[in-house]
C-alpha cells in the first residue's frame, strides 16, 4: 500500500484547504490515481486494521440493490447508519421513506436503473423494439397536440457487464455507473465511487478495471473503496473465468479532512506489511473450471464467502466520519 501512503504524503505536502458541507475542512488536491496488480495481492491497508467485513457486507448489500440501512446493517455493514438517520438534510428530504431508508443509492443504481422511453404513439416500430427489449408500456397521453406513449424498464448494469464480457469481450463499452441525474435529490448521498470500467483480455484470460471516484477521503474512504473494487473484481472474474490483473482508481478532489490528520499522520510512521490475498469460498462457481455461465451468484453471495488470506496489520485507528 505505498501508493496510498505516498498520496497521504502528496495530499499534506501539496493540498490547500477547502470548505465543503459537512462544517469540516479538508486538506484537498484535485486529480489523483494509483494502480494495482492484483497478482502481487489484494490492496488492503495494513498501516491500520481495515474494516473487511464491513467492506463486503457492503458490497454485498449493492450487488442487492438495497437501499435500507437495516439491510446493510444485517450483513455486517454499519457505515450507512448515519447517512440513513442522522443527516438533517436528509432528514428533512420528502424523499425519504423512514428510519433507515437510503433512497435509490448505489446497488439500486447498478442493479434497477431506471429507464426510460418517451416516443410517438405512431412510431410502431420503435415501440415494438423497445418492447422486445423489456420495456413495458406505462402509459399513452397528450403532448401539446402530440400523443406520446411512456415505456420502462429496470436496466441491470452490473450484469450485463457481465454478460458482455462472456459474450463480447473485445468490448470497450463495458460500464456501468452510479451517477443518475434524476435521483440525485432523492437519495441520502449521491455516488461517490461512480464510474466502473471492466477491461477483459481474452488473450492472457486476465479481467483489469477502472473506478472513477468523484470525491474521496483519504483516511476513511479510500481503503474501504479500493477493498471493496479489487473484491468486486475478484468476483466478476470468478463468474466470467477471467483473472484479475490490473484496478486502476482515479480520484477527483483527493482529501484528508482535519480531524482525520492524527489518523494519517500516525499511518506515515508505520511500516507497511506484505499484501494480503483475497479468497472466494468453494460454493461460489468458478467459471473458468466449470464452463458453467452462472451469474446469478451476484445477489447468491454472503459476506461469509470472501476471506483475506495472510492479513497483518498495524493497531486499529479510529476517526469520525463527516457526514
Amino acid at each position: 500500500m505505498k501508493q496510498y501512503l505516498d498520496l497521504i504524503q502528496t495530499i499534506l505536502d501539496t493540498g490547500s484547504w477547502q470548505y465543503n458541507r459537512t462544517g469540516i475542512r479538508t486538506l484537498s488536491v484535485p486529480g489523483a490515481m494509483m494502480r494495482f496488480d492484483l497478482r502481487e495481492g489484494f490492496p488492503a491497508v495494513t498501516t491500520k486494521r481495515l474494516a473487511f467485513k464491513s467492506v463486503i457486507g457492503e458490497l454485498c448489500a449493492f450487488m442487492r440493490a438495497s437501499r435500507n440501512a437495516a439491510e446493510f446493517r444485517a450483513l455486517g455493514c454499519k457505515v450507512w447508519d448515519q447517512n440513513a438517520n442522522e443527516n438533517r438534510q436528509w432528514l428533512d428530504n420528502p424523499y425519504r421513506l423512514g428510519e433507515d431508508d437510503l433512497g435509490p443509492v448505489y446497488g439500486v443504481q447498478w442493479r434497477q436503473w431506471p429507464g426510460f422511453k418517451l416516443l410517438d404513439v405512431d412510431q410502431h416500430a420503435q415501440i415494438a423494439d423497445a418492447q422486445n427489449s423489456g420495456y413495458r408500456l406505462i402509459s399513452q397521453f397528450d403532448d401539446n397536440g402530440a400523443t406520446k406513449v411512456l415505456l420502462h424498464k429496470s436496466i441491470d448494469q452490473l450484469r450485463e457487464c457481465l454478460d458482455t464480457i462472456v459474450n463480447n469481450p473485445g468490448s470497450r463499452r463495458i460500464l456501468f455507473h452510479g451517477w443518475n441525474p434524476a435521483v440525485l435529490d432523492s437519495v441520502a448521498l449521491p455516488a461517490c465511487h461512480l464510474l466502473y470500467q471492466f477491461i477483459p483480455n481474452p488473450t492472457t484470460r486476465e479481467l483489469s478495471m477502472c473506478l472513477y471516484v468523484r470525491s474521496n477521503d483519504l483516511g476513511l474512504g479510500t481503503p474501504f473503496n479500493l477493498a471493496e473494487g479489487a473484491a468486486l473484481m475478484h468476483l466478476v472474474g470468478r463468474l466470467t473465468g477471467y483473472a484479475p490483473r490490473w484496478f486502476s482508481y482515479f480520484i477527483g478532489d483527493a482529501h484528508i479532512y482535519e480531524n482525520h490528520l492524527d489518523m494519517v499522520q500516525e499511518q506515515l510512521t508505520r511500516t507497511p506489511f506484505a499484501a494480503p490475498q483475497l479468497r472466494i469460498s468453494d460454493r461460489v462457481p468458478d467459471f473458468a473450471k466449470t464452463g458453467k455461465y452462472e451469474p446469478e451468484w451476484l445477489e447468491k453471495v454472503e459476506p461469509s464467502d470472501f476471506s483475506l488470506e495472510g492479513y497483518e496489520h498495524h493497531a486499529p485507528i479510529t476517526a469520525p466520519m463527516a457526514v
